[in-house]
């Protein structure tokens, strides 16, 4: 008999060959209708699995969140049987599921086409109105080979070698079709439900290597119901309007050349933005981290050192010194990231306890080789500056400059309108370097750091493990930001380093005179500046705040009449600070607003004769068809007021209260 624990606590015992079906059938028929899948410790399994041995378990219904990963992994194998019940002779290769959905790759002498899904989609309807159960074998290596052998499944073959002789084979069916497959599964096809569709055909190389053949790659998504379906399209589209690389052509903000793969080229708006980018999170640091700048190619000798030699090489950029002729035949790489050369600069001279923590930031440009299918925008480029800083303390410290860290990155997204945040903490993976006992003291610190973290947020800021997921030199909190139309953005982190100081031989001195190696904290806000950017204009749709945006006023005529008045509106609200373009062309106004609203300029103003003569403006809005007409000296005081950054008006405001708070007193 085993002992099984249910969610309410109680505990009852069954033989060791109950399955989850059989269980969830003795609670009552209306559960077991429900049941998808079962999890005993957390691990999900088919509802036909025996449960074998004491544990906890549930029962997972289709309403539960981890069915959804089911139902996505079930709607693959459906989508497989149907392309090969319309184009026998096709073979499946691979079909995981992946965020928001799940994909298969076929081998077929012609590739699918857009055209082809619709066909695959009524298919697969068909199939799972069979509602055919699924059902579980394991096999020998011999019988999968011989079958698949003469279904002509060649690539299958390639997938049986790859397993580990001691793993089991399992072959999962749902009616005649069947495939290799680790599961687990739902009960059956009918389970699935009508919330699928097919959404593009891709060509994928063969275990992801060129110089295999081309696949054709079907990706779907599946949801629980039909509404969450609509939701994730509909939040699709708005994806597609916003996409950073469009906007930033309309906006004229940056543009991607073959010359120079994977580098972003900035036009004079967009380098704007991101030097505004720069000069907020510069003041964020003041007074904090002392900014250094570390070289940016650096003999290889130093990345041996690092570790970064044996464990990222495939990833870095090397440099040689130039032609034969040259004495000094070295090795070099361009840094693909600052924390090396943080650590150098804390190495020069001798470092007290006294003295810690020392906090170090850099706007440090990086370069890392990224597959040229990999590269996306500004989001995934070859190279990029980071928002790079590192803590060198004491242990006793660590707790105290973990929180800082939190309270400075959290402060940073409210500033850009950032408030839903989720903070996970991320343990020791299975290969890592350090003793247990150092990860235990990391790890204990940071989770008190999380609950704390929660506790001062009064359960606004979400927090969740990744266990297994640390770096291999220490544990490191995520911070996962939501954007305005729901997607997740993975940016800021900070990352205790057990090792990098140690490798180095960095040391301070303590309190009894003893060399002592540092606790180093590696932290990121934006992480990738660039990536940053893109996230901030697709949350925006490019609709910045005036204190963010490129251009912040263009000043527009009715009539030539006006001209002279413009150009005297746009000069004095330039000397004033703000970024100010005019449009005396002669063309209607409605050409100007429209052409200006493409661009996403947030503030129009604009003269006619009558403005001129009255010194006043009408006041247009991005977004709105609406106008205000005010005079010169309101529209400016409330655009200067406008344009403030959020930091610097925190501090001015702050500032004016304590003021007042004197002079009470």
């Amino acid at each position: 008999m085993i002992d099984v624990t249910f969610p309410d606590g109680s505990v009852r015992q069954f033989e060791a060959s109950a399955t989850g079906a059989t269980i969830a059938g003795g609670i009552s028929k209306s559960l077991l209708k429900k049941s998808v899948a079962y999890a005993l410790d957390g691990e999900l399994r088919d509802l036909s699995d025996p449960v074998g041995r004491s544990g906890a378990l549930e029962i997972v219904t289709r309403d539960d969140p981890r069915a959804l990963g089911l139902i996505r992994h079930d709607a693959a194998h459906v989508m497989a049987e149907a392309v090969q019940e319309i184009w026998p002779g096709t073979q499946v290769t691979i079909g995981p599921v992946i965020e928001n959905g799940f994909y298969y790759d076929f081998a077929k002498e012609t590739p699918f086409t857009p055209e082809d899904l619709p066909v695959i989609e009524k298919k697969m309807a068909e199939i799972i109105r069979r509602n055919a159960p699924f059902k579980k074998e394991v096999w020998t290596r011999h019988k999968a080979k011989e079958v698949f052998a003469a279904k002509g499944e060649t690539y299958k073959l390639e997938l049986i070698d790859m397993i580990p002789e001691e793993q089991e084979l399992k072959i999962y069916s749902q009616g005649d079709w069947f495939d290799l497959c680790r599961g687990p599964h739902m009960a059956s096809t009918g389970q699935i439900g009508e919330a699928f569709k097919l959404m593009k055909v891709a060509g994928a190389y063969w275990r992801g290597d060129s110089d295999n053949a081309m696949l054709t790659r079907i990706y779907g998504t599946a949801w629980r119901t039909r509404e969450e379906l609509d939701a994730y399209t509909t939040m699709l589209e708005e994806a597609e309007k916003r996409d950073h690389r469009r906007l930033g052509r309309e906006m004229d903000l940056f543009h991607f050349q073959e010359e120079g793969p994977g580098v972003v080229f900035w036009h004079p708006k967009g380098w704007s933005l991101f030097q505004d980018l720069t000069a907020y999170m510069r003041r964020r640091l003041l007074g904090t981290y002392a900014e250094v700048n570390a070289p940016q190619v650096l003999d290889k000798s130093l990345w041996e050192t690092s570790g970064h030699w044996g464990w990222y090489r495939e990833n870095m950029f090397q440099v040689t010194s130039a032609g034969d002729e040259t004495e000094d035949k070295r090795v070099f790489a361009l840094k693909p990231m600052n924390c090396p050369g943080h650590v150098m600069i804390f190495k020069h001279g001798l470092k007290s306890y006294r003295e810690l923590p020392i906090r170090y930031a850099e706007f440090g440009m990086v370069h890392r080789y990224e597959p040229s299918g990999a590269m996306h925008g500004l989001m995934r480029v070859r190279g990029f500056t980071q928002d790079d800083a590192h803590v060198f303390c004491t242990d006793e410290q660590l707790a105290a400059e973990c929180l800082a860290i939190n309270d400075l990155i959290l402060s940073v997204y409210r500033d850009f309108g950032f408030e839903e945040v989720v903070v996970k903490l991320s343990t020791r993976p299975e290969k890592r370097v350090g003793s247990d006992e150092l990860w235990h003291r990391a790890e204990s610190v940071m989770t008190d750091v999380l609950k704390q973290i929660e506790d001062q947020s009064g359960g606004r800021i979400k927090t969740d493990i990744n266990p297994g997921e640390g770096a291999f030199y220490g544990p490191k909190f995520e911070y996962t930001l939501r954007d305005a139309i729901g997607r997740e953005w993975q940016c800021g982190t900070t990352q205790v380093d057990f090792n990098l100081p140690d490798r180095f031989g960095a040391f301070y001195i303590d309190a009894e005179s003893n060399k002592t190696v540092p606790v180093m904290i590696h932290r990121a806000i934006c992480g990738s500046m660039e990536r940053f950017l893109g996230i901030l204009i697709e949350n925006f749709a490019g609709h910045f705040p005036l204190w963010m945006s490129p251009v912040q006023v263009v000043v527009a005529t009715i009539t030539s009449e006006a001209d002279d008045y413009a150009r005297e509106v746009a000069a004095e609200l330039t000397a004033l600070g703000l970024r100010v373009e005019t449009d005396i062309r002669n063309e209607k106004i409605n050409y100007k607003v429209r052409e200006h609203s493409l661009a996403k300029i947030p503030v129009l103003l604009v003269c006619g004769k009558r403005e001129a003569e009255e010194r006043t403006v009408n006041i247009r809005r991005l977004g709105s068809r609406d106008q205000t007409a005010a005079s010169l000296a309101e529209a400016t005081a409330m655009l200067l007021e406008e344009a403030i950054p959020p930091d610097i008006k925190r501090q001015r405001d702050a500032r004016a209260a304590s003021q007042k708070t004197l002079q009470l007193q």
